[in-house]
């Protein structure tokens, strides 16, 4: 399967959200023989402007549905070829820490439900291989020394981390019981490119190039990995072609920085003035700091990050800068009629 002229099919849960439609868009220039089907409910945080240059291409296909439905699940599969192997990517979630934090059940339906309803679907169709896309988060929270090992004991702390370290269990689980074919990838903090403007770097950014206040938690001292979303996307293809069945993988960035550091170094490129820093009340159970151990993936996958934070963050900020009418059309809502004018319905 690593050799690149093998035609695949892959099924691609979410790709319509921030990393899922980043990692479509790295596979069709990477493997542009590969058949791509991407399987998206469209809630808030689903984007299908962000896949606008793929929409042409012969070998994609979105199908609109929801992982909870078996039915939806199976109308994506049928939409894949039958004649070369299957393999599944499943990055679909909810996945903002807040909206948890106001109402856990949907989580629990999406990331748990959701992914058992996969399970199933994909057993029963006998995938090649299914890599499921978690979280460092599913970890909790690290002192101010050490890192999260695949062998860190599971301990979330926000509905969003329980749901999602359900989910991790759940493959696990049919990976033992069933001789499932999966893997699990856990990341830390991403950014990059179609990020929804809800996290703390796109926030940030456009709030900054508005001149509008920067809402920063507590002291601003809670420490993040952050990762690159290319760096990510290349990991997971590492994983789903080149991983071992069964194991987990953590991905990291290398790049721990405070979040108020992170917020100056924006404020800084954009050249505003601190003074649009607004500390608010924190986020109740916030994890202090997250850090991964990615020695695993580099030393049997032979990956690491391309882009250090000093030149990825200039050219997140660079793109968000460009594509201010993608931002608009996502703070005003309007990027949600996008399905209807494309796809007629």
């Amino acid at each position: 399967m690593s050799a690149h002229q093998h035609s695949h099919t892959l099924l691609v849960t979410g790709g319509a959200g921030f990393i899922g439609s980043n990692f479509l868009l790295t596979l069709a220039q990477s493997r542009p023989s590969w058949k791509l089907v991407n399987l998206d409910k469209l809630t808030y945080a689903g984007n299908l402007e962000n896949l606008k240059d793929l929409e042409q291409r012969a070998n994609y296909e979105f199908v609109h549905g929801d992982i909870c439905k078996s039915a939806d699940v199976e109308r994506a599969i049928s939409r894949c070829s039958t004649t070369v192997p299957l393999s599944v990517v499943h990055f679909a979630a909810e996945s903002h820490v807040d909206r948890s934090i106001q109402s856990g059940l949907p989580f629990v339906e999406t990331n748990v439900v959701g992914t058992q309803v996969l399970l199933d679907v994909c057993r029963a169709r006998g995938v090649a291989r299914f890599v499921h896309v978690s979280t460092d988060e599913v970890y909790g929270s690290l002192g101010d020394t050490g890192a999260f090992t695949e062998e860190t004991p599971l301990a979330p702390n926000s509905p969003y981390s329980a749901s999602k370290a359900a989910s991790d269990l759940l493959v696990r689980a049919a990976i033992h019981t069933h001789g499932f074919p999966g893997l699990i990838t856990r990341c830390s903090n991403n950014y990059g490119p179609f990020q929804f403007p809800e996290k703390l770097i796109p926030l940030m950014i456009a709030n900054a190039s508005a001149g509008k206040e920067l809402p920063v938690y507590g002291d601003g001292q809670n420490v993040r990995d952050w990762l690159y979303v290319v760096d990510h996307c290349e990991a997971i293809l590492a994983v789903l072609e080149r991983g071992r069945l069964g194991e987990v993988y953590n991905i990291g960035g290398n790049n721990e920085h405070p979040n108020l550091a992170i917020v100056h170094q924006i404020l800084s490129a954009l050249g505003k003035p601190t003074s649009l820093i607004r500390f608010v009340k924190d986020r109740p159970g916030h994890d202090r700091r997250y850090a991964i151990d990615a020695s695993k993936i580099a030393r049997e996958l032979a990956w690491a990050p391309r882009f250090s934070f000093t030149q990825a963050l200039p050219l997140t900020i660079a793109w968000y800068q460009s594509h201010s009418e993608w931002l608009g059309r996502v703070q005003n809502g309007a990027y949600r009629d996008y399905y209807a004018r494309q796809y007629g319905s």
